[in-house]
């Protein structure tokens, strides 16, 4: 779903400011799920509500970074710090909570973290990968990804310890409560221009991409560690290309066709051959 939306996205933000679009189409995910899922409010204690908003922090932060840092560095370099996220998940999990890595798993995240390179940096003039100087939008992509991969375990650890229907109610209205806090104060002109295109971008990336999506999330994380969560939304940029592919007729080049296929690659080597036991009875010790 966020692969097919890439184009719709990337329309939308001609009419509209990033932050404010995000904190428009988090509420509608927000008020979506609340309706859905109004019979578990009543239910939520201190710990589940604790444990959803730490994780709507980090899904606010990841978001705010990304925008913000996509308007001051290339769209190939942001999607490539992006990607980034695949490999810090093993690497949080091992530093911070003590959690042994699957050697193939491992294997996977290196292939889809070669292959996020080569779909998103090419190449340039002198042969080398075009990368130019460090800025403040790489720093804060990189922000991003740090962001997204602590979602991403935060996300594990309370779908392992509470039912996943308040934890993705609670993750989305925190950020979108913290957007609409922060969007006047990160931006200086908010705008969005209301028109038919804007309102079904809303709509879709509201509905499909982020309550659909998070939802889904959430529930499968009951089921998969964080660390083969990270490698299957390495799958984004492929799904994005599909999508350009057949809505934009965009061609794909030996090189980024090579790093889509080591990401696949990536993500196969770690469900076919990673440890059974990584399961989501192993994600709940491991966050103990």
């Amino acid at each position: 779903i966020w692969g097919a939306t890439f184009v719709v996205i990337k329309s939308a933000l001609s009419q509209a400011s990033p932050l404010l679009f995000n904190a428009v189409r988090m509420t509608l995910a927000a008020s979506c799920l609340a309706l859905i899922f109004w019979k578990w409010i009543p239910r939520i204690t201190g710990e589940i509500f604790r444990a959803g908003a730490v994780a709507g922090v980090f899904l606010w932060l990841g978001y705010e970074f990304q925008t913000t840092g996509l308007g001051l560095t290339s769209a190939s370099k942001s999607g490539f710090l992006t990607g980034v996220s695949v490999i810090l998940v093993p690497i949080f999990l091992a530093l911070f909570w003590k959690r042994k890595v699957n050697q193939w798993t491992m294997a996977g995240v290196i292939a889809a973290f070669i292959g996020l390179f080569l779909m998103a940096v090419p190449i340039g003039n002198s042969g080398s990968a075009d990368w130019s100087s460090v800025n403040l939008g790489d720093l804060l992509t990189l922000a991003c990804a740090v962001a997204f991969a602590l979602h991403i375990i935060f996300l594990g650890r309370a779908t392992a310890r509470y039912p996943f229907q308040p934890i993705a109610l609670l993750q989305t209205t925190v950020a979108a409560v913290l957007m609409f806090i922060t969007a006047p104060i990160v931006e200086k002109n908010p705008h969005m221009a209301w028109s038919p295109g804007m309102i079904a971008a809303i709509a879709t990336t509201g509905i499909l991409a982020t309550a659909l999506a998070f939802t889904s999330q959430a529930w499968a994380q009951q089921f998969t560690p964080p660390s083969h969560t990270a490698l299957i939304f390495s799958l984004e940029p492929v799904f994005a290309w599909l999508a350009s592919y057949v809505v934009l007729h965009e061609r794909l080049g030996w090189r980024a066709g090579s790093g889509a296929v080591l990401i696949l690659a990536g993500v196969l080597v770690s469900e076919l051959r990673g440890n059974p036991a990584d399961s989501a009875g192993a994600v709940g010790e491991s966050f103990a």
